[in-house]
Parts: structure tokens; C-alpha cells; sequence
């Protein structure tokens, strides 16, 4: 069965960074094109950030630019790297499959505010 263990959320000012893991277990991770997603309060879950198998990666606009994903296979772990956050940013992030999805994991809570 398939689980997914996202952690690094936290409390940080405006413009500044955290570094997000999500370890996945009970697949086969390397040859999935894994992505970041977020929910914010009263809004829908999206996808923000993918990298394939291969390391190709693509953002959405609203992220592009000041955020990373990578990925190290060795370790089963996607990463999503955010600088310059904003206030907007604050949000439940998530990881999975962008393929083929499997149960969510539980998230980890990123709240930009002074």
C-alpha cells in the first residue's frame, strides 16, 4: 500500500523559505512523475509543481520562479524548495502521483505571516 509522509511546513515571515520532503512508500517511486499540490482555506487542492521520472520539471505560474522540486530517487523523498514566499502561499502541501494518484498523505501545514 501506498503511503506518503510529507514534512517541513512551519510558520515563516514574508520572503522567506522552507524546504518541503515527502518520503513515499510501498511503490515503485522512480518511475513516477511526482508532484507538489496545495490547498488553501475555502479553495480547491492544485497542482503547483511535477517532476518526471527524468527530472523535467514544470511549475505554475503563480509559484514559478521562486519555488524548486527535485526529487532523489536513492532516498524514495520529493522536495520542494520555496523562497520568497508570500502571504499567499499559506496552505495545506501535499505530494503525490500526478499520473496515476494514490491516498493522500496528511500534509504539512505552511503558514507565510508576520
Amino acid at each position: 500500500q501506498v503511503r506518503l509522509v510529507e514534512s517541513g511546513g512551519g510558520l515563516v515571515q514574508p520572503g522567506g523559505s522552507l524546504r518541503l520532503s515527502c518520503e513515499a512508500s510501498g511503490t515503485i517511486f522512480s518511475n513516477k512523475r511526482m508532484g507538489w499540490y496545495r490547498q488553501a482555506p475555502g479553495k480547491q487542492r492544485e497542482l503547483i509543481a511535477a517532476i518526471t521520472s527524468g527530472g523535467t520539471t514544470n511549475y505554475a505560474d503563480s509559484v514559478k520562479g521562486r519555488f524548486t522540486i527535485s526529487r532523489d530517487n536513492a532516498k524514495n523523498t520529493v522536495y520542494l524548495q520555496m523562497n520568497s514566499l508570500e502571504p499567499e502561499d499559506t496552505a495545506v502541501y501535499y505530494c503525490n502521483d500526478v499520473s496515476w494518484p494514490s491516498r493522500w498523505g496528511q500534509g504539512t501545514q505552511v503558514t507565510v505571516s508576520s
